[in-house]
């Protein structure tokens, strides 16, 4: 088998970082039949301030001691419709930001959903996994 050097190989579950929005360490299923990437929100809303639109939304869940209060704020939003995993298509909203896994870091779009069911807070697809990645389904958490 041939893995060109710059490829970093990734289990189908790792721990990723979001500095930008101060979230270090949190488990990520990945998922190549996805195309973006998706964290686990609730309480999300939208307020004016002089003019300007900011989105506020809380994290992950209440129910995880690091992130209970965590009030993430920002003007670097907008909606979209995006297809879920049931094939329905719901308008979300979206933020820029940087992710982190395995030592590189991409800049990407993040949909803000509730994931509250699913056994992972964080879904990360093929847009982020395209240039650098090979997933091996076989394991977990290769890198850090």
């Amino acid at each position: 088998m041939n893995i060109k050097r710059d490829k970093t190989i990734v289990g189908r579950v790792e721990k990723v970082d979001f500095p930008e929005l101060g979230i270090l360490d949190i488990e990520a299923k990945i998922d190549t039949g996805a195309y973006s990437t998706a964290i686990h929100s609730h309480r999300i809303w939208v307020e004016e301030k002089d003019g300007v639109e900011y989105l506020n939304f809380e994290v992950l869940d209440p129910s995880d001691e690091k992130y209970v209060g965590l009030v993430i704020r920002t003007k670097n939003f907008f909606r979209k419709v995006v297809k879920s995993s049931n094939g329905r298509k719901e308008k979300r909203y979206i933020i820029k930001t940087v992710i982190q896994l395995g030592g590189k870091k991409r800049k990407t779009d993040v949909s803000l959903t509730d994931r509250g069911k699913m056994k992972y807070p964080v879904l990360i697809g093929r847009k982020v996994l395209k240039n650098g990645f090979l997933v091996d389904v076989s394991q977990k958490n290769l890198v850090k």
